[in-house]
């Protein structure tokens, strides 16, 4: 296995970098959002503050994501367990303006040899396509 980092774009969000970090540093604020998960995607999802578990179309087993570290305003760190491969991935916000933060997603995956030309694409794909979406999370309402 070889170590592979992604990066999403770097997105806007029109908030400050304290009410980006206020929600998506709390995993209870999946809940707001949960219905709109594709329910043959996502079997089972159990939620805390720190962690989220879920039973996910494919896979034997659960999955948890949680929270592994925090530095306030500035990243949030998550691991993952359950999976086939180690990974781990992490939001960088970076405050421009108290109506600007920019957004950054990060993955660090061992991705075997003969998986990661199938799966590269589709993970920078994924990763953009999420860092899109938390740019438009209504922050100043959640907050």
């Amino acid at each position: 296995m070889s170590e592979s980092k992604y990066e999403s774009k770097i997105i806007s969000a029109a908030c400050s970098a304290a009410q980006v970090y206020r929600v998506l540093s709390n995993m209870d604020n999946l809940n707001r959002v949960k219905d709109l998960i594709p329910k043959d995607k996502i079997q089972e999802m159990d939620i805390e503050p720190d962690r989220v578990r879920l039973k996910v179309d494919g896979l034997a087993q659960k999955i948890t994501i949680a929270i592994v570290d925090r530095i306030e305003n500035d990243t949030i760190k998550f691991g993952a367990e359950g999976i086939p491969m180690q990974a781990n991935f992490w939001i960088q916000m970076k405050e421009v303006s108290p109506v600007d933060t920019r957004l950054k997603l990060t993955v660090k995956a061992d991705i075997p040899f003969m998986f990661k030309m199938m799966l590269e694409k589709k993970l920078q794909t994924g990763l953009d396509q999420a860092a899109e979406m938390l740019a438009q999370f209504p922050y100043a309402q959640w907050n």
